[in-house]
């Protein structure tokens, strides 16, 4: 009796199934790697519904929302408010840290050696699992996470302006300010129409390296306003490094001195930053790693997705707390 003929694949039928094989991976890593963002993507709105409930926390204890930049001694005795504490560090006793809390001095500078070991505690609430902090300087612990100045231009008003660079200027119009503290009452716009908190991307923390999303470019100009100083920021060769300024967003979370913890909405999400010294300015954009835009929390503690196409005159009426913007939904 003849034995039956096995047949094995040949050349062609192995190289279609590979084929095949290897399509289903392409369709499928992209449905993955989507699957796995909106996990991170939904982490990120989790923490930022925890820092909006503790700000409300805070406001029902002390009658006030938190400063965003504050001093330890004296005001103005240095720095003209370089060395300042961020509104984060206020909110630990309401999020469950009141011994990181404590380990601060606020009797001295932000940089004193006695609060070395505060601004070292990594807290997992303030970082989006959608970026990474190995850049970060080693006993720095980072922040996603930055308070909103409104669309106000100035670095300093008010008392914090002991250089005089910006007395012409109307009051600042965010939900924060350096050494200033306002109210739920204050908000005259509606809770539900003013930004509190957004996101930003944590810095290269390198001179030697341009990263238009995160670093804080230096034009050396003096604008007068937020209009020429977008123009001038948008204008510039970012590959040239002697436009590099800062480059280190995001920590520590303790530090509100510079870019830290702060962003402004002068300027439309995930757009470049830019820093004017000559006369106390600042644009600082918030940013994120989430495709498309960026998540905001409002000052009713909602958190709500905003997206880089948002038309900048919208943008700017959700930052400040009393410029009388009417808002419909429809236009974010």
């Amino acid at each position: 009796m003849r034995k039956p003929i096995r047949r094995g694949f040949t050349l062609i039928e192995l190289l279609v199934v590979i084929a095949i094989i290897a399509v289903l991976i392409a369709l499928l890593l992209p449905a993955v790697q989507a699957a796995r963002e909106a996990a991170r993507r939904a982490q990120c709105v989790n923490n930022l519904k925890q820092l909006g409930l503790a700000l409300h926390n805070y406001h029902d204890v002390n009658g006030t929302f938190p400063m965003d930049r504050f001093n330890g001694p004296v005001f103005g005795s240095y720095s003209y408010g370089l060395d300042c504490y961020s509104a984060l560090v206020r909110l630990m006793p309401f999020m469950e840290q009141t011994v990181t809390y404590s380990t601060f001095n606020f009797n001295v500078t932000n940089k004193d050696p006695s609060n070395t070991t505060g601004i070292g505690v990594s807290v997992a609430s303030l970082l989006c699992p959608s970026d990474t902090t190995d850049r970060v300087p080693s006993g720095w612990a980072a922040t996603n996470y930055a308070v909103s100045e409104g669309t106000y231009f100035p670095w300093l008003w008010g008392p914090s302006d002991v250089p005089g660079a910006n007395t012409s200027f109307p009051p600042p119009n965010g939900m924060f300010f350096v050494d200033m503290a306002f109210t739920i009452a204050s908000v005259t716009d509606g809770t539900s129409n003013t930004a509190a908190l957004s996101e930003r991307v944590i810095g290269d923390f390198s001179s030697a390296i341009s990263t238009p999303k995160t670093d804080n470019y230096g034009p050396g100009t003096s604008p007068a306003g937020f209009v020429d100083a977008i123009a001038g920021c948008n204008a510039l060769n970012v590959t040239n490094l002697s436009y590099q300024n800062l480059s280190n967003d995001g920590a520590p979370w303790a530090f509100a001195s510079n870019c830290e913890t702060i962003y402004k909405h002068a300027t439309v999400p995930n757009s470049r930053s830019c820093m004017y010294p000559a006369n106390w300015r600042i644009l600082l954009s918030a940013s994120s790693n989430h495709p498309g835009g960026v998540n905001v929390t409002f000052s009713d503690g909602s958190v709500r997705f905003i997206k880089n196409s948002i038309s900048l005159v919208t943008w700017q009426a959700l930052g400040t707390r009393n410029g009388g913007e009417v808002i419909s939904a429809d236009s974010y």
